[in-house]
């Protein structure tokens, strides 16, 4: 395949540092803040910016009175060097690990349902294996994980698609299922009323996933279906530890995975109330960059997933390790 005429001057002359200073100028819309964060002088930056828009042969950022804003394609330009710097850190990172005589790491994003059953022995078992290999978890929502992957922070991410042009960036394997449980604190006044249907919460507190996420837009959902408004007074917590904390602490009420809450049910400090919600929500799943092959670290954890997506029984629990249990 041919190169692009633009590709032979990219490569001749663009610099990292350069890309650097386009980053940091999307980011901070100042190119006083954007010179620091890359440690040179503003008239080295006023340099650069210009050089680097010499090399792409059309503006890159517009100058406003109180800022820069980029042009339309200047946004492209930023987010090429976001991810590309992105990359360049992690390399450099994995790269140093190894020669102090490491595993490399790997990052993963997670769905808080998939993380109890399906990821943490993942992990455990990729552990075992690889001692040495540095595991980040991030993420708590779809939205929020599939933007960490768009933008390169991840090598992968167990979670489902947030948005319906997704699937032209991301390859999508399925795993699972989440059974969803509407739960209260223990104590709560509505534990043991019968009859209780979705309507009778609406004047309750809520805590709720953010508008962006999958579990959140099928809750809008429900409501609808019931014929109700969105409760307003809600909390919004992408925070799987904060929604617990304000459920056990107030007599508010929330739609978690049955994954999430187990343990809390068991100690007797939530309660599940009784009704049926969640039934339209898609399967969560194995999401990658499409176009790229993973590294060995990478498959041997896609190849865990798959052994503990299948032992899952049909009440949304996953088996327990080989091992025992974590």
């Amino acid at each position: 395949m041919s190169a692009t005429p633009l590709l032979p001057t990219l490569m001749n002359r663009l610099r990292l540092k350069q890309l650097a200073l386009i980053a940091a100028l999307g980011q901070q819309r100042n190119l006083h803040r954007a010179a620091e964060a890359v440690h040179v002088t503003q008239p080295t930056a006023t340099k650069m910016l210009h050089d680097v828009e010499l090399v792409f042969g059309f503006p890159l950022f517009e100058r406003l009175p109180r800022g820069m804003q980029p042009t339309e394609l200047g946004q492209e330009v930023v987010r090429f060097a976001a991810r590309l710097l992105a990359d360049f850190d992690r390399f450099a990172q994995d790269l140093e690990g190894k020669r102090r005589g490491g595993y490399g790491q790997l990052v993963v994003g997670a769905i808080m349902g998939a993380a109890p059953d399906v990821v943490a022995r993942a992990v455990a078992d990729l552990k075992a294996d690889r001692p040495l290999l540095v595991v980040r978890l991030l993420g708590e929502t779809s939205d929020e994980i599939l933007d960490l992957l768009a933008a390169r922070k991840l090598d992968l991410a167990v979670g489902r698609f947030s948005g319906p042009l997704q699937h032209n960036e991301f390859d999508f394997e399925p795993l699972a299922n989440e059974t969803l449980y509407v739960v209260a604190r223990a104590a709560h006044p509505l534990i043991g009323r019968e009859g209780l249907a979705l309507g009778d919460l609406a004047d309750l507190p809520w805590v709720m996933q953010p508008l962006t996420s999958p579990a959140r837009q099928l809750l809008e959902q429900e409501f609808a279906q019931a014929r109700m408004s969105t409760p307003t007074n809600l909390v919004e917590a992408s925070s799987i530890f904060a929604t617990l904390q304000l459920l056990q602490t107030s007599d508010a009420v929330s739609v978690l995975p049955e994954s999430v809450v187990r343990d809390h049910l068991r100690a007797g400090l939530l309660c599940r109330l009784p009704m049926v919600i969640g039934k339209n929500l898609t399967g969560f799943g194995i999401l990658t960059r499409k176009g790229e092959a993973l590294g060995a670290s990478a498959i041997d954890f896609v190849r865990a997933l798959r052994v503990y997506a299948k032992a899952i029984d049909r009440t949304g629990r996953a088996a327990t390790r080989p091992g025992g249990p974590l």
